[in-house]
């Protein structure tokens, strides 16, 4: 089944130098543009991470210091992704918790404020994990019937994630619509305000905390009892994007911005 598409639909994956959203950096994108009228562009990048790649990490996806030492970093094709991805949904596999905030550190690290905000994010594991509880390479076979040849490299998954999306609107039709709005909301566990998950808006659309001491408390509130625990945040290890989400929140809360 071809996707019902409104936008371009980028569906992407990235190989790291492990799994710290925080911390960790992108060696190597790969994304896949679908088009309104079917059409597919495709690219992929090595980047210099400009620190070691844990031989852990190696040791899942193949790639060494060595492989990227002569690659640009990311800040140097920051803005070529950043047009590419351009007024495009994104989908990806296990994208919405990982692949997503760390495509977003790394545009604020370069100097990159991308407002994705208004894109729709469709993450092709949740519905899998929804309906089957599998891996993708799992996935692959259980959808398209065949085996995942190369899997762990970026360009391998990306396609792979493609094509088991479209699988799945064949394979449910009952349960699964055509639809980017909807697949995005079906494929999302909770609906965050940052991209990593540590504030989310709860069943009243209103900002709370998702970890911690104030697990589930509003942070308007949180930000009126313990004024500290903003400073504490912004001086800890969380991602950018927290950061400046939480630090709009408390702007706006004071009135200084609406």
């Amino acid at each position: 089944m071809n996707l019902n598409l409104k936008n371009p639909l980028v569906f992407f994956d990235l190989e790291t130098t492990g799994t710290n959203i925080n911390s960790d950096r992108i060696i190597e994108i790969c994304y896949l543009k679908i088009y309104p009228n079917g059409r597919e562009e495709a690219k992929t990048m090595r980047i210099n991470p400009c620190m070691h790649i844990p031989e852990s990490s190696t040791a899942i996806h193949g790639i060494h210091d060595e492989d990227v030492v002569n690659c640009p970093t990311f800040k140097e094709v920051a803005k070529e992704i950043a047009k590419d991805i351009e007024g495009a949904d994104i989908a990806g596999f296990n994208s919405n918790r990982f692949d997503v905030p760390v495509l977003v550190e790394e545009f604020l690290r370069a100097g990159i404020d991308i407002d994705l905000t208004k894109r729709k994010f469709i993450d092709v594991q949740v519905i899998y994990h929804k309906l089957e509880q599998r891996t993708l390479s799992a996935a692959y076979k259980f959808y398209c019937g065949k085996n995942l040849e190369d899997a762990h490299t970026a360009e391998a998954d990306t396609r792979a994630t493609y094509e088991v999306l479209k699988a799945q609107l064949d394979h449910y039709p009952e349960t699964l619509k055509n639809d980017i709005a909807f697949l995005s909301e079906y494929s999302t566990f909770t609906k965050n305000v940052d991209f990593a998950g540590r504030i989310i808006y709860n069943e009243d659309g209103v900002e709370i905390f998702n970890f911690g001491k104030y697990k589930g408390m509003p942070v308007k509130e949180v930000l009126q009892r313990d004024p500290g625990y903003y400073g504490w945040i912004l001086n800890g290890d969380f991602a950018l994007n927290t950061k400046n989400v939480l630090t709009k929140i408390r702007l706006r809360e004071s009135g200084l911005v609406k």
